[in-house]
This record gives structure tokens, C-alpha cells and sequence, in this order.
């Protein structure tokens, strides 16, 4: 992976293609004021560097049915590093599962979690999350409704990114 020194051109195409990821690149190199080879060069170059890590399509979880998302606190036996890791490669195995972060705290783990319904979260957090190896204690926290969610990073053209320039 190569490093980028980003531009307020790399910030605007970086914003355009989080907002709206099916933009076409003749679309993009406009708004971002180039041509389209150069667009096209840099998205690639900011692929290449992890900019961009990938693309998806903002799917709504209830017109397929996932009508309860659940927030998990996972608490582990122990926090030694292979243990750990073994917890998060098991979060990896469970589709439900869509985020896990490891926090600093009380809560070694917290999860996104989604189920068709509440019965089926239950089945999930009995028979894999609280018999799973080194899990002690799990909190649930059913989400009543999402106000907000929007993916990514604040990006504006005016942010400094360390290594990069700005002009």
C-alpha cells in the first residue's frame, strides 16, 4: 500500500464517492473540478493507499425482515491478546454480528447485532454469544428506532490530513 498526500481534490472526491458511491467518474471528476482521467487515476491511487476501502449499497434491514438491531456488551473471563483476537475471529463467524469494536473499560466488546425478532436474538445471545468461549457476561440494549446513521468520516476540504498537503 502506497501513501497518498491528499489535496482538497482527493478530500472532495473522498466526500462525493461517501455520499454517493455510484457516482459515475464523469460525474465525479466535475464536482470535483478535473478532468475524468485524472479522477480516475486518483480514486484508484486512493484505493491503492486504503483510502477507500470499498463500496456497498445502503440496504434497508427491515424490508428484509431484520426488524430488531441489538447493541451487545461483551465482557470476557480474560483479556490476554490471543483471547481476544479468538473472540473477535469468532464475531467474524455469526452473520448477525455486523459491527464489533473492542473498548477500553468495563466492556471488553461491543456488538451491532441484527435478528428478524426479538425470539431469534434470544436464540443467538443462548446458544452461540453466552456459550461462546471466555464469554462472561453479556448486556443487551435493543435499539428502539435510529435517528441517525450515516457511514464514514466527516470529510471537508478544509481538514488536514497528517502527511498530506493541503493545497
Amino acid at each position: 500500500m502506497r501513501r497518498v498526500k491528499l489535496d482538497k481534490i482527493d478530500l472532495r472526491i473522498l466526500r462525493d464517492l461517501q455520499a454517493h458511491g455510484r457516482m459515475t467518474n464523469v460525474d465525479l471528476a466535475k464536482r470535483a473540478g478535473i478532468s475524468a482521467p485524472p479522477c480516475l487515476r486518483r480514486v484508484r491511487a486512493l484505493e491503492e493507499a486504503d483510502y477507500i476501502r470499498g463500496y456497498h449499497a445502503d440496504v434497508n434491514a427491515e424490508a428484509l425482515g431484520y426488524g430488531v438491531t441489538v447493541f451487545a456488551q461483551v465482557g470476557l473471563s480474560s483479556q490476554a491478546e490471543s483471547d481476544l483476537v479468538a473472540f473477535e475471529t469468532l464475531t467474524e463467524q455469526w452473520p448477525q454480528v455486523r459491527e464489533c469494536y473492542m473498548l477500553a473499560g468495563e466492556t471488553d466488546f461491543l456488538l451491532r447485532i441484527v435478528a428478524t425478532d426479538w425470539d431469534s436474538y434470544n436464540k443467538f445471545l443462548t446458544s452461540e454469544l453466552t456459550s461462546a468461549p471466555n464469554v462472561s457476561h453479556v448486556k443487551s440494549a435493543l435499539a428502539i428506532r435510529a435517528s441517525k446513521q450515516e457511514a464514514g468520516v466527516p470529510i471537508d476540504d478544509t481538514m488536514t490530513i497528517p502527511g498530506s498537503t493541503t493545497e
